[in-house]
């Protein structure tokens, strides 16, 4: 059931954010598109409580349990970016706003990859505190081995990330011919 509902979850945030921005930009409805945007954190609410309440009806903690905390921790870190940066191009290709900046080279874009790493490391803190509480809740009563895995699943994710955005530090990307250093190019018809 708690597959089934991560994954009616992640459905249902594409949906929102959709019809979110459909109501912004092609019914020019701006204020019901915002308040459809703002229901997105619900639906991780409805999944924290099912898990949990889950857990507390004897459920045996395993690799279900897991993905939703980390799930809750990347939607917690990433949510509100994600929507923010679709919404910038919704603004862009449906309400004729400015074309969105894109990450950038050189320093500018190591800069952007070490934002996004605090991001995961957010995700990562909410999910270590979700599976901890879960751990500690569930006590000596069940096997919580499958949820110290995803705590180190967590772990490694910041980890990894770590790393790529060191690479960008370390090997920045170079601005293609004629664009500024730092700026994204622009295409010639774009000018």
């Amino acid at each position: 059931m708690i597959v089934a509902l991560i994954i009616a979850c992640e459905v249902g945030f594409w949906v929102l954010l959709a019809a979110g921005l459909a109501l912004r930009y092609l019914a020019k409805m701006p204020r019901l598109g915002a308040a459809v945007l703002l229901c997105e954190p619900l639906m991780e609410l409805a999944l924290l409580v099912v898990t949990t309440v889950d857990l507390k009806n004897g459920a045996e903690p395993d690799w279900k349990h897991g993905l939703a905390a980390l799930y809750i921790g990347y939607t917690v870190a990433y949510g509100h970016y994600t929507v923010k940066w679709l919404d910038g191009h919704a603004a862009y290709r449906l309400a004729g706003g400015p074309k969105p900046a894109g990450a950038g080279y050189g320093k500018e874009r190591a800069r952007h990859e070490w934002k996004l790493w605090v991001r995961t490391v957010i995700a990562a803190a909410v999910a270590l505190t979700l599976l901890q509480a879960a751990i500690w809740y569930v006590g000596d009563a069940g096997d919580v081995s499958s949820l110290q895995a995803w705590q180190f699943g967590a772990l490694r994710a910041v980890g990894i990330h770590a790393l790529i955005a060191a690479a960008y530090t370390i090997w920045p990307k170079k601005a293609p011919a004629g664009a500024e250093e730092g700026r994204p190019s622009v295409a010639a018809g774009e000018r």
